[in-house]
C-alpha cells in the first residue's frame, strides 16, 4: 500500500496522479505548484506499484503489505534505500538495465 510521498524528493510533476488507476493521489493546487501530491484515498491502493515504478524523482513510497499501513517514517525509508527500490528491481533506472525482465507491469495494463 501506498505508505508516503517525500516532499524533498517530489517535484511536483503529478505522473503519479495521472498514472494510478485507482485515483489514489489529489494533486495540489492553486499556488502550491511544485508541491507534492497528497495521498488521499490510501485504502483506495491496490499495491500496483504503477506511482513509485513512474516515478522520475524517487520520491514515492509503496510498501509490499496490500492490506495494511505499516506507518514508516520516511527517514526510515531513505536509511533503508527504499526510495526508488520498485524502479530498480524492475530496471527502470539507470544502472540497474538488466533486471528488466523482472518487470511484469504490462501484465497491470494489457487488456484481458
Amino acid at each position: 500500500m501506498i505508505e508516503l510521498i517525500s516532499p524533498t524528493r517530489c517535484t511536483g510533476c503529478n505522473i503519479c496522479v495521472a498514472i494510478c488507476p485507482m485515483d489514489v493521489f489529489q494533486a495540489a493546487s492553486g499556488q502550491a505548484k511544485g508541491a507534492a501530491p497528497a495521498i488521499a484515498r490510501q485504502s483506495d491502493c491496490q499495491t500496483c506499484f504503477l506511482c513509485e515504478a513512474h516515478c522520475p524523482d524517487d520520491a514515492l513510497y509503496v510498501a509490499p503489505d496490500a492490506e495494511t499501513v505499516t506507518g514508516i517514517a520516511e527517514e526510515a525509508v531513505a536509511a533503508a534505500g527504499l526510495f526508488g527500490s520498485y524502479r530498480r528491481a524492475i530496471g527502470w533506472s539507470d544502472g540497474h538495465r538488466d533486471n528488466r525482465s523482472a518487470d511484469q507491469t504490462f501484465r497491470l495494463l494489457a487488456p484481458h
